[in-house]
């Protein structure tokens, strides 16, 4: 096609439609339809569709009979059964006065407790809806710490399978981020190859969670593991790490540890990195030491992203079957059965209503753990760098 040139001698442009705005957004969304809509059935499917199913089975008695199965409404009953009924001991523990230490720690915490609500209210930022959110945040994190220190009695106290992974998280966690942050500040260092070194701190990472709780069952076995001779030798031949219940913990802890302490080095020595070199050497030639550099320095740069990576790692500790399964079956007893091991086991058993009902208390505890944690302690802990 020609175009007439104008009376300058320029080709004349042709006309563009005009399109209205109306049109735009609606090409927009017929774009935006076309492409999300997969992802978002794909996302309804198998997240949003199990979750809907797995509450209308934690409202129901499901009954596998010839042909099909049989599903019978019983409300609350299902909820009822692991706090006042039959799964009560094997969920929250036998509970029991706790001792004088026992009593120390839970006044302790409620204290501190109190002692952050009271500097909420005083704060400009208190309103009568976070103030009150803070209130019922007390009241259940007061319960849990309770039923832990009054199911943890040495005498006769019995901790059930919240406790438990209570005790998993809570000790993991903690673990996991300060070897994490050791090694990374380590191999921010001038240390000949601490490039290798960064390769086998991420080999415990690559492999699954059943193959490390092969691997510890082994190591623990003294009579007939690949350490077994080691351990006739220093005279533990007969001697079981996993008999009693802390010892079982603590293999379990130490497994999960040495799994996850890479996802935490590898993040945190990310941070580390990060910072400009330029602030350490203006801080050396102020005269600061390394202790006033890591915390005047360091600990608020690595501050935001360990808040992050802790929330990761709480949310996903909560979810521990692997390691309890396959190391200790859950034993000695229910000493080391997880809430998920516990609703696996039910499962197992054919009462989907009372493993699924389990299973949205679990989702109740990391809810509320997980929001308490960003919204006080993280907010707590950004104000204070």
């Amino acid at each position: 096609m020609q175009v007439a040139p104008d009376t300058h001698g320029k080709p004349k442009r042709p006309k563009q439609k005009n399109i209205t705005l109306e049109e735009r957004i609606r090409g927009w969304t017929d774009a935006s339809n076309v492409l999300l809509m997969p992802a978002i059935l794909i996302i309804l499917f198998l997240s949003v569709f199990p979750l809907i199913v797995s509450l209308f089975a934690s409202f129901a008695r499901i009954r596998f009979v010839p042909g099909g199965f049989e599903i019978n409404y019983v409300g609350l009953a299902n909820f009822k059964k692991i706090f006042f009924g039959s799964e009560q001991r094997r969920f929250l523990g036998r509970i029991e006065d706790p001792t004088i230490f026992g009593w120390v720690l839970f006044f302790a915490f409620l204290a501190f407790m109190l002692v952050m609500l009271l500097n909420h209210i005083r704060s400009e930022r208190a309103n009568p809806f976070s103030t009150m959110m803070r209130v019922i945040t007390i009241i259940i994190a007061t319960a849990l710490a309770y039923l832990a220190v009054a199911t943890l009695t040495p005498e006769s106290g019995l901790p059930g399978t919240l406790v438990v992974t209570l005790i998993f998280v809570f000790i993991g966690v903690t673990l996991q981020y300060l070897l994490g942050l050791g090694l990374a500040m380590m191999l921010t260092q001038n240390l000949p190859g601490k490039r290798i070194f960064r390769v086998m701190f991420l080999l415990p990472m690559m492999i699954t969670p059943v193959g490390i709780g092969f691997l510890f069952r082994m190591i623990v076995d003294t009579q007939k593991g690949p350490f077994a001779d080691i351990w006739y030798n220093i005279g533990l031949a007969n001697f079981s790490f996993v008999a009693t219940p802390w010892g079982a913990r603590t293999a379990i802890i130490i497994g999960d540890t040495w799994q996850w302490t890479p996802f935490m080095f590898i993040i945190l020595l990310a941070a580390l990195e990060g910072i400009p070199r330029e602030i350490f050497e203006a801080a050396m030639v102020d005269g600061a030491n390394r202790l006033s550099m890591f915390r005047h320095i360091i600990m608020p740069q690595v501050i935001p992203v360990s808040t992050t990576v802790i929330l990761i790692r709480l949310i996903e500790s909560f979810k521990i079957i692997d390691l309890p399964n396959v190391l200790t079956y859950g034993g000695p007893g229910t000493a080391t059965e997880s809430v998920s091991l516990h609703a696996y086991s039910l499962w197992r058993a054919l009462d989907l209503g009372t493993s699924a009902a389990l299973a949205y208390a679990l989702l109740f505890v990391v809810t509320f753990i997980a929001l308490a944690f960003v919204n006080i302690i993280r907010r707590r802990l950004l104000e204070l760098i």
